[in-house]
């Protein structure tokens, strides 16, 4: 009896990791912690009166967890820190306004679109000209907000005096009202929904403007994470089907997709 015991022991030790390992991959399994940025309304923004993070993106995790069968515990996270704390394991999927490209589609997964859109031409609200597409802003100066997809796009052209770049929509916009840059380029959905809301004065969007730069909104897992991946699919599959999505959407004034 002696002799058996400490194998016994050992069996039972690794029997005892075995259930530990399974419980704590089952309860993994049923609440993911959720990266979201505090800016970019209407898709994820800091909620004054709650505190908490909401926008369309957020009601989409919601929708995407209640129909996949698990919780989204959402992170507030600087939009530049989310891929890295996906990476590095802090989060377990970004639901954010990230658009989908061949860079990031490097070292992260995107799940199927939830939405797409393209970048609007903001001018001043008395600016009657029309601008189809960028050429009328040759030898202008125009702003964009760094590190978009944007800046790269009005950089290829080469036609500008001078491209001004802003941390954010709202500093550009400022810069715009004051006079001191012609027009800028941005996220037209974000863009819109700060004129409706009445907290961008003085500007517009060009009405007869068509994006070329259209990207997809997603969300996304880890490179290499097809469990999650598989799983946030499915749900969103289930979403779209049952006129969640939709409603999400119409919800927050974004029922209506630019034209790709």
């Amino acid at each position: 009896m002696n002799s058996l015991s400490p194998l016994f022991r050992r069996l039972a030790f690794g029997l005892c990791a075995t259930l530990c390992v399974s419980a704590v991959h089952a309860e993994s399994a049923s609440s993911y912690k959720v990266g979201a940025t505090a800016s970019g309304s209407p898709f994820t923004f800091l909620d004054i009166k709650s505190n908490s993070i909401q926008g369309v993106m957020v009601d989409v995790a919601e929708a995407v967890g209640k129909a996949g069968g698990f919780t989204s515990q959402i992170e507030q996270t600087n939009f530049a820190a989310l891929i890295p704390s996906l990476t590095s394991g802090k989060l377990d999927f970004i639901a954010a306004a990230m658009l989908k490209t061949a860079e990031r589609t490097k070292v992260v997964d995107f799940s199927a679109p939830v939405y797409a859109y393209g970048e609007g031409l903001i001018i001043s609200a008395d600016d009657n000209t029309a601008y189809p597409d960028l050429t009328p802003l040759k030898d202008q100066v125009v702003g964009v907000q760094a590190g978009t997809v944007f800046y790269d796009q009005l950089n290829k052209l080469g036609i500008f005096k001078e491209i001004r770049t802003y941390d954010s929509i709202g500093e550009m916009v400022r810069d715009l009202s004051l006079g001191r840059i012609k027009a800028a380029v941005g996220d037209q959905p974000v863009v819109a929904y700060q004129i409706r809301q009445k907290l961008f004065k003085g500007v517009k969007l060009a009405p007869d403007y068509t994006p070329t730069n259209v990207g997809e909104v997603c969300l996304v897992v880890r490179k290499g994470d097809a469990e999650t991946l598989n799983r946030l699919n499915t749900a969103i599959a289930s979403i779209k089907a049952d006129g969640t999505l939709d409603a999400i959407l119409k919800k927050w004034g974004l029922d209506t997709q630019v034209r790709p």
